[in-house]
């Protein structure tokens, strides 16, 4: 494969800015904003000189070139409702953060009657699972052309496409059905899959004519899907998805796995623009093996956790329960989360329940983690009170405590701004069990009652019942 530039460095960067420092962009120096593109928080468009003066113009193209991802990122989708996949540029995550978390996408076929057909896409756009304040969901839907009928494809790809809000995928090798489909849904920019060594030119010229991107699919046969890929940005088709193959166990499930670690090698290490694409998977191959439904289901979910490990950015999935999806959902948020940065809440007071003046007041951190199980605990177990959520810079408890990241400081100042000495009549404070070394320092700066918790959240109404009783308004001021 052929090897070309390496990844920029920040002076490369910095020598295509305008090196004024005016200050346009909101950082102080074009060194910053140089910083900032590499780090993928700016685009160039963010530096109004460089897009403004003509005499840049040369200058903004090269440094678009420069900066932009080695896996090309491929909208599916209108710009208003689209999913964007791929734009990778390292294979390791603690180099950078992963941007664009793999798509996932539920099929349906056009054999299915109107009405399941509907309820199958309605079931896909509401899934949604919560999770550490995030909300979680599917992000496409793939529409089989299992009938082999064009006329039906194009009848079901516009049902859908009136009814359902998700972005399309158009799923036949039959570049008439394709069409048909593309016809009562071009607005809606599908992703066509797919191009093979049999159908590309005419796959191809549907792309174009549309406006649509392209999946190209070879499976087993690396040389080949990079030939058509070749060839098919020769013919002016710049948004491709690679498709390698699927295998669901043994052997070929291992040549999967090493072609999707290969194809993104090659992108980001080799630099190697014929094969900087994203990469997709089909876990829902797993349904071919005529097994049970749990098991056949079991047997999706392990594939998609594998396939988002080894760099898939987008999959077709059949399985709409939510026990086999929940753990590819939850892989996705670890996975696509910044590993540099602590994922973190607001530093503020919650309200569980209907708590009044007499109510406890507890404190904890706003690791995410942390900070939801302790809610989801009270919440759980019908207590009303005032939870005080410290800033921890997003650590847990005993860390925390152990880094002097929380400190009696911290949870004086939350307490003053969340207003809740206004909000009950007594002054106890209940502090985590992981945070009893901090209990003197916290009455010190407080002048409150520390009552040192338990360390595990699931414990507190067993304290609770133990521990508060009625409420010593003495230390209140009159």
């Amino acid at each position: 494969m052929t090897l070309t530039a390496e990844k920029p460095t920040l002076l490369t960067v910095y020598r295509y800015l305008p090196q004024t420092n005016c200050g346009e962009c909101g950082e102080a120096t074009c060194m910053a904003f140089a910083s900032n593109l590499l780090d993928r928080k700016a685009n160039v468009e963010d530096c109004p000189p460089i897009v403004r003066e003509p005499r840049y113009k040369a200058r903004r193209g090269k440094l678009a070139d420069l900066v932009a991802p080695p896996v090309k990122e491929v909208l599916v989708g209108s710009k208003e409702n689209g999913v964007r996949i791929g734009g990778k540029e390292v294979l390791y995550r603690h180099e950078l953060t992963f941007h664009n978390p793999t798509a996932l996408a539920i099929d349906v076929s056009d054999k299915m009657e109107d009405q399941p057909l509907l309820e199958r896409c309605k079931a896909a756009e509401a899934f949604q699972i919560e999770k550490m304040g995030q909300k979680l969901r599917l992000d496409l839907i793939a529409l089989r052309c299992g009938s082999g009928d064009p006329g039906r494809f194009a009848k079901a790809a516009s049902l859908v496409t009136a009814n359902a809000h998700l972005p399309l995928i158009l799923c036949s090798l039959d570049p008439e059905a394709v069409r048909s489909a593309l016809e009562a849904s071009k607005d809606r920019k599908p992703l066509i899959y797919a191009a093979t060594e049999e159908n590309w030119r005419d796959m191809g010229a549907l792309a174009k004519r549309f406006g649509c991107p392209l999946a190209v699919s070879a499976p087993g046969d690396l040389s080949l899907l990079k030939s058509l890929a070749v060839t098919l940005r020769q013919m002016g088709v710049e948004d491709l998805i690679l498709d390698p193959g699927t295998g669901a166990e043994g052997k070929a499930l291992m040549e999967t796995v090493s072609n999707l670690t290969m194809i993104r090698r090659a992108g980001i290490k080799v630099r190697d623009k014929a094969v900087g694409f994203p990469v997709m998977a089909v876990p829902a191959v797993a349904y071919l093996s005529g097994q049970n439904a749990v098991t056949t289901a079991f047997r999706e979910a392990y594939l998609a956790s594998v396939f988002i490990n080894r760099y898939a950015d987008l999959l077709i999935l059949h399985g709409l329960e939510i026990w086999s999806l929940m753990p590819i959902l939850t892989l996705r948020l670890n996975v696509y989360t910044d590993p540099r940065k602590p994922v973190a809440v607001a530093s503020e007071l919650k309200t569980i329940g209907a708590p009044d003046g007499n109510s406890p007041v507890l404190v904890t951190t706003n690791f995410a983690l942390t900070a939801y199980t302790v809610m989801g605990d009270l919440e759980a177990s019908k207590v009303s009170c005032y939870l005080l959520i410290a800033d921890s810079e997003g650590l847990a408890v005993d860390t925390a405590v152990a880094g002097g990241q929380l400190t009696a400081a911290k949870i004086k100042d939350v307490m003053s701004a969340s207003g809740v000495e206004g909000k009950v009549k007594h002054r106890r404070l209940i502090i985590p069990g992981r945070a009893a070394r901090l209990r003197g320092d916290i009455e010190d700066a407080t002048g409150w009652e520390i009552l040192v918790g338990p360390k595990d959240s699931s414990q507190i109404p067993d304290f609770l019942r133990k521990n508060w009783g009625t409420p010593d308004t003495s230390r209140v001021p009159a």
